[in-house]
């Protein structure tokens, strides 16, 4: 009888593990429409996240035992609507306001209840649409919308988050809390604006929404070159949006620079995790179901639109890279035409320095030193690593190899990426080597 009872102590194990994997599954999926249909009801997005995470404890509590539900996202709703109830009456001595709010949700937990394993239901697809602007709001500091953006949208813990920005857990939480009270204090109303402000409030949201794929695509610190998990935690915001705002041309564009740009993943990381730069990638490995998918939304974006916005710009010169069967056959007179059209629609330094790297390619090194050199003098880009990094590619090419180096061990000093801080040293290092008296 003892020498059974370890092997059936793991037995009993296996199946409350499988459980709670597949409850962090579901929780990834359930958790934003759980949280946006809360937040409807107590109209506090801190609250609801709150009672959300109150259902979970209780899953983890249960379903082991109970086995997953059939509909667990019905469950888990049922579950917080009566923390919501409790938390209501509990209040009772505050204010009327919410004591009514309390019975109206205590009259609704039967009678309305919704069918979270239908992602159609309208109201749900509302309170996901409200989520989105409440948590990408610009009253928000940029690193606030993020943060809160992935908790609540994107189901991630606190410690994944800090994981992935390479910062303390607490600090992650306390910019989450911070974020939250600013929204509160503001009475940020739960609500999809109108009119001019939801324009402007829709550029708020793709760009968290692209901050956060960019930092999964070319990560700013740490020892990996990509990280996937947040690409793909953006690409899918990104297809939540699309659905929900199927009118909105740039939703569309945004979602096909992101596809076309994930279809380089596998390519853009050699054996040893060490980056491949675009030019060297074996485009065979490019995945041609992504870049399907982005080539069809960037025509719903075209279509939907009579002028290319910043991000269906951006997504026309991703496709042209797409479409290009090697490096060669790039069309970079047609990527420099693309990047002239988003210099005049959206001026920006970087976007002239990635016009400067598509003009060295179409008209020669020469042309896009001299573009280079200008913005060095301009000095707006004085701190960004890929200014010397670009010039050393461009020197190189020239054939002035010492003064290459130089700028590559300058970059390499400025970023705060292993795996790219080793890519420049070595670039460094062989113009170094072909400069050397023979």
């Amino acid at each position: 009888m003892t020498a059974d009872a370890p092997a059936q102590a793991s037995g009993d194990r296996a199946p409350a593990d499988e459980t709670r994997r597949a409850i962090e599954a579901l929780w990834r999926i359930e958790s934003p429409r759980l949280i946006a249909g809360l937040a409807r009801y107590v109209r506090d997005v801190g609250l609801a996240e709150d009672l959300a995470q109150d259902a979970l404890v209780a899953a983890l509590e249960q379903w082991p035992r109970s086995g997953v539900p059939d509909r667990p996202g019905a469950w888990l709703m049922s579950v917080a609507k009566r923390r919501a109830v409790d938390h209501f009456r509990r209040g009772a001595r505050l204010e009327t306001k919410q004591q009514e709010l309390g019975r109206e949700l205590e009259l609704q937990q039967e009678a309305e209840m919704p069918d979270l394993d239908s992602a159609a239901d309208d109201a749900i697809e509302d309170d996901l649409l409200r989520l989105i602007f409440t948590a990408c709001h610009p009253v928000l500091a940029a690193e606030a919308r993020v943060a809160l953006t992935l908790r609540l949208l994107g189901g991630l813990t606190t410690e994944e988050i800090a994981r992935a920005y390479l910062a303390p857990a607490p600090t992650i939480a306390q910019r989450i809390a911070r974020a939250k009270r600013t929204l509160a204090a503001a009475r940020v109303p739960f609500e999809v604006p109108v009119g001019p402000e939801r324009a402007a409030r829709l550029a708020s949201v793709l760009e968290v929404i692209y901050l956060i794929f960019n930092e999964g695509y070319a990560a700013t610190a740490g020892d990996d070159w990509m990280r996937p998990e947040l690409c793909g935690d953006a690409l899918r915001l990104g297809r939540i949006l699309a659905g929900l705002m199927p009118d909105e041309p740039e939703v569309h564009a945004l979602v096909a620079l992101m596809e076309i740009q994930a279809s380089r993943t596998r390519a853009r990381v050699g054996p040893g995790g060490e980056p491949v730069l675009l030019l060297d990638q074996d485009r065979a490995r490019w995945d041609q179901l992504l870049i399907g998918r982005g080539l069809a939304a960037l025509t719903r974006a075209d279509a939907l639109a009579g002028a290319r916005g910043p991000y269906a710009l951006q997504a026309a010169i991703a496709a042209c890279h797409a479409r290009a069967r090697s490096a060669g056959e790039t069309d970079w007179q047609g990527i420099v035409a693309l990047y002239d059209a988003l210099a005049q629609l959206r001026p920006s330094p970087v976007v002239e320095l990635n016009r400067a790297v598509a003009v060295a390619m179409a008209c020669g090194p020469q042309a896009g030193l001299d573009l280079i050199d200008a913005l060095v003098d301009e000095g707006s880009l004085e701190g960004y690593h890929l200014l010397p990094g670009v010039r050393g590619d461009f020197l190189a090419k020239l054939g002035r190899e010492a003064e290459a180096a130089a700028e590559f061990q300058h970059a390499a000093a400025m970023t705060k990426n292993a795996r790219e801080r080793g890519l420049l040293l070595e670039r460094a290092a062989a113009c170094t080597r072909a400069g050397a008296p023979r």
